[in-house]
């Protein structure tokens, strides 16, 4: 992202490298066509974020069909979560050669290709490459670009954008469960894949009206010359990576941190809490209406969480309604160690989508207060990268467990220690650099600020817009009177 003064120009997002044609930045509607392109955002993240946690329907068949172990079956839904994050970076590199609609479409042809592929498996091996590695690519192009781009349309209304967007995660756990259980009992689980590998291409056609707001873009001309391959790499690394945030900015680094602990405990009792429920007794249809009940409690419950977390006061207090929430999270899944019952796990999936919701539509709210919106991208694909490797590693390592103990309890009780351990790391980090912000304040010393923004960098039309000033930024631009452009 960057910012110049209303009397310059904004270079064009899809200009050629060596090109330099300015075109005019664009306002963000707030509205109009964004609708359309909310509602588009809601579909791609039902499609997506959703999509990993209802492999869990097809669970006991993979490990019957392929006669795999609980660790062994649970890196298909590890692996497609890990490689959804850690493709950020390229992801970045399409959606600036590209666009964002063209990467949309590309991950929902992606991503319809690995689950019908995947039907066709004949070992679990081949199923980490198809279900898990390309499918999990086509979900990260497909996921990014959409959030992105709604970013690009709303201003004023982005945090209620953003907490209605995140709906779609809800809305993919209440209808993938009850379209997985009825494909399951009636074609088996090959059958199933091929057929949701046919509704994943329906991101094509959301993301085929995510219209761009800059210019048409131009075709880019030739490279003047060949890069060096290290200078491309650092290149590379410091336009997309924000390892500078990291090692500068300390609010930044103590939320990664807690991010990636809070990622390994995190998705894991919704891999195996279907799982948990049929090995105990309990039908296969009700288990599944557990998974179903969770994302209807998220669709009730975040558009006014969006609302009320919009409103003045909890402004610079959303970090710790945040980690309030992520311990109550965490310390819901020791609900499940009660026992098997229908009537348990309901009252689980209650406090568990209640608190989950308050958790997704502050997440990246959260972020964007920690790091300056020059800085956003690289700073969501470095905590994409860092949340990969741990999403990887904690289904694996649940699995592991369950085959040492043939318990599944245990399960439950080792991520509720992890989530809720994030949880504490994140109040008790902030808590102690606000005190120590407050008090280099009375010192008449300003406190410690990130690095100054990063020069700036053209991307595809799309994915530029002029940003609209709310009350308060009205208030502090009106001293110089300059108005943002913002690229990403």
């Amino acid at each position: 992202m960057r910012e110049e003064s209303d009397g310059r120009q904004a270079g064009d997002g899809a200009r050629g490298s060596e090109c330099g044609d300015p075109a005019a930045a664009v306002t963000a509607p707030d509205g109009g066509w964004g609708w359309v392109v909310l509602a588009a955002t809601i579909i791609v993240l039902a499609l997506t974020l959703a999509f990993p946690s209802c492999m869990g329907i097809f669970y006991t068949d993979l490990q019957n069909e392929f006669h795999a172990s609980n660790s062994e079956t649970s890196w298909v839904p590890s692996i497609m979560t890990s490689v959804l994050h850690a493709g950020g970076p390229f992801c970045s590199v399409l959606v600036e050669r590209l666009g964002c609609r063209a990467t949309v479409m590309l991950g929902g042809v992606l991503s319809g290709l690995g689950m019908a592929a995947s039907s066709f498996s004949r070992s679990v091996e081949e199923l980490y490459l198809t279900a898990g590695v390309i499918t999990g690519l086509g979900f990260c192009f497909s996921f990014q670009p959409a959030v992105t781009i709604l970013g690009h349309y709303f201003v004023r209304r982005r945090a209620f954008a953003n907490a209605m967007s995140s709906t779609g995660t809800a809305l993919g756990l209440c209808t993938l469960p009850f379209l997985g259980n009825y494909l399951h009992a009636e074609l088996g689980w090959r059958g199933s894949f091929l057929v949701l590998g046919a509704v994943l291409l329906n991101s094509c056609v959301c993301g085929a009206v995510m219209r761009p707001l800059g210019a048409p873009e131009r075709r880019r001309g030739p490279p003047g010359r060949m890069r060096r391959a290290w200078s491309c790499l650092a290149a590379f690394l410091s336009k997309h990576m924000a390892f500078d945030q990291l090692r500068h900015n300390a609010r930044y680094r103590a939320f990664a941190i807690g991010i990636t602990w809070m990622m390994l405990g995190f998705v894991v009792p919704l891999v195996y809490l279907v799982p948990y429920a049929t090995a105990y007794g309990m039908d296969q249809s009700r288990a599944a209406l557990l998974l179903s009940i969770l994302g209807l409690v998220n669709i009730v419950v975040r558009p006014p969480f969006g609302v009320l977390f919009s409103m003045p006061w909890f402004k610079g207090r959303h970090l710790y309604v945040f980690a309030w929430a992520l311990l109550v999270n965490g310390l819901s899944n020791s609900i499940c160690c009660v026992g098997p019952g229908f009537g348990v796990l309901l009252a689980y999936v209650t406090v568990y989508g209640l608190s989950m919701s308050v958790v997704g539509s502050l997440m990246y709210t959260v972020l964007m207060e920690v790091v300056e919106m020059s800085r956003f991208p690289s700073a969501l694909g470095l905590l994409a990268i860092m949340e990969s490797v741990t999403l990887l590693v904690g289904p694996p390592l649940a699995g592991f467990l369950i085959d040492r103990t043939g318990q599944y309890f245990h399960v439950f009780f080792a991520s509720s220690a992890v989530v809720a351990s994030s949880a504490v790391f994140l109040m008790v980090a902030f808590y102690w650099l606000d005190a120590r912000d407050r008090k280099l304040s009375k010192r008449g010393r300003a406190p410690a600020l990130p690095e100054p923004a990063r020069p700036p960098v053209d991307l595809a039309p799309g994915c530029q817009y002029r940003s609209v000033p709310t009350e308060g930024d009205k208030d502090a631009a009106s001293a110089n009177g300059a108005e943002n452009v913002t690229s990403i």
